[in-house]
């Protein structure tokens, strides 16, 4: 990486990364989310509303599953990917980077599912900095057509409400951004398979429908730097799911093993 890739960052919110996850990766990932879908899990989890997810009964919808990296080991080595951990650390500045945690995504064909406009951070108030990022990995080409991730360039800049990832009217979320003095006119990436998107948590992101024949599939995978710690404020499915510390060592490995270093 070099230091113009990480100034690119900081101007604009978001970088897109070169091809930098290997082919068998990705399609043991592929498989990892079939048997994720199928109900073959290597590993289990609490049973609480936020490790549910999409369930096969609500049908041909977006599907957004979050922790399926703790369920399937092909899932786990994707997320866990030296590059990809070294690249948020770098453009974080952090000196090592962990796991916040994932989000398996699956957006079917026809046009019938959007992700509106939003921020990461509007979920996550009480509990992350401003250098949290999310790198997002689709399991092939992405494109305009198939409903890529969008950024609004300089967004993680701005002070914005209103915005909701759940929104199928982009109009009204739009009409929003305008509103509150902001321009909403997105950089839609093309990206190759194995190419990865960065994006600040701040920055506002979404992606339109899937006009393609087959399902977009993608996983978004949550970062935040080594000194990030939790704060006092709104719960965060997170809370219920790992130890609590009154003093945490947060590079501790027995209770965050997913730290990686910052490429020397």
């Amino acid at each position: 990486m070099q230091p113009d890739d990480i100034a690119f960052y900081r101007e604009y919110g978001y970088w897109i990364s070169p091809v930098i996850v290997p082919p068998d990766v990705l399609d043991a990932a592929e498989r990892g989310m079939e048997r994720f879908y199928a109900g073959d899990h290597d590993h289990s989890l609490p049973d609480v509303p936020a490790t549910r997810g999409w369930q096969a009964s609500d049908g041909d919808v977006l599907r957004k599953n979050d922790y399926s990296s703790l369920r399937v080991d092909e899932l786990a080595a994707l997320v866990r990917h030296p590059a990809i951990g070294a690249t948020a650390a770098a453009l974080s500045g952090a000196d090592g980077i962990r796991l916040w945690h994932d989000q398996l995504l699956w957006k079917p064909p026809g046009g019938v599912a959007q992700v509106g406009w939003h921020t990461d951070r509007q979920y996550w108030q009480s509990c992350s900095s401003d250098d949290m990022l999310t790198a997002w990995v689709g399991f092939h080409d992405v494109d305009e057509v198939n409903g890529a991730v969008a950024f609004l360039p300089g967004s993680h800049r701005w002070d914005i409400t209103g915005l909701d990832f759940f929104s199928q009217d982009a109009a009204a979320l739009e009409a929003s951004i305008v509103a509150q003095g902001f321009n909403p006119a997105p950089f839609v990436p093309r990206m190759k398979r194995g190419q990865v998107s960065f994006h600040n948590c701040r920055t506002v992101h979404g992606s339109s429908p899937n006009l393609s024949s087959t399902p977009r599939r993608s996983i978004a995978i949550h970062l935040q730097p080594t000194t990030n710690h939790w704060r006092p404020g709104p719960a965060h499915p997170n809370d219920t799911l790992v130890p609590h510390n009154p003093t945490p060592d947060y590079t501790d490995p027995t209770i965050h093993p997913h730290l990686w270093p910052t490429p020397q």
